[in-house]
């Protein structure tokens, strides 16, 4: 009795343990959607902000409401363009140690932006801008090369696989007509309307059994009318 409450309460303790563990995970999975949907939510009112202030004020402060905009947007692009091929092609994970070096450049620079954008003398903003744009355009086409490349990769492997795919169905269907394609009978060995049927045994041995009947019958025939004779000549000596 003692060793059966031993076994339930360890049961017990193991279904507790179980949903314990299942629901931290389901915390941890809720905060991850929530974090996500928080940033998410975040990137897009810092890029409409950015937008709307690129056209709104002229001068430096909209150059670098540009600048910040395309280098967000490129670096977002490349990495979510690496992060979707990588599962299927591990080529791109060397791509993706790259574009990680490559994301903590972006984001000093999207912070030093930042900063400049509260930078109250115009003149300093002014003399820093050719630098700043400088920066800019080599990490934003160092991103745009990595994306573009691993783009072409995935179309290169898309088209090779419909091309072996095409081959592979041209293949098969031929197979699948392959009894259609069966070679039809000359006219000549065709058979006519006033040819006779042939026989299985061919027709010397037809002449050969009508030849036995005929011979049968003429033998069974001469029998026959030699003790007809026979009969008729002792009828007549009786008599």
């Amino acid at each position: 009795m003692e060793a059966v409450v031993w076994i339930l309460l360890l049961v017990f303790l193991l279904c507790v343990s179980a949903g314990v563990y299942a629901s931290v995970r389901a915390v941890k999975a809720a905060k991850r959607g929530i974090d996500r949907t928080v940033s998410q939510a975040r990137r897009t009112m810092e890029d409409t902000r950015l937008r709307a202030k690129q056209f709104v004020q002229p001068g430096p402060a909209g150059e670098l409401a540009e600048l910040r905009l395309s280098l967000r947007t490129s670096m977002r692009a490349t990495h979510e363009a690496l992060r979707a091929g990588a599962p299927q092609d591990r080529s791109l994970s060397e791509a993706l140690g790259l574009f990680e070096r490559l994301s903590a450049h972006g984001r000093e620079l999207d912070e030093e932006l930042k900063r400049l954008e509260q930078e109250p003398a115009k003149g300093r903003l002014e003399s820093q801008l050719p630098e700043l744009r400088e920066r800019t355009e080599r990490i934003t086409r160092s991103a745009d090369s990595l994306r573009w490349a691993a783009q072409d990769r995935a179309q290169r492997f898309a088209r090779d696989d419909l091309d072996a795919l095409d081959r592979e169905i041209e293949v098969e269907a031929s197979a699948l007509r392959h009894w259609t394609q069966g070679p039809e009978p000359s006219p000549a060995d065709r058979p006519t309307a006033d040819e006779a049927p042939r026989s299985v045994t061919g027709p010397s041995s037809t002449a050969a059994a009508d030849r036995w009947w005929q011979a049968a019958t003429s033998a069974a025939g001469a029998a026959g009318t030699s003790a007809a004779d026979a009969s008729g000549a002792r009828r007549e000596n009786r008599t």
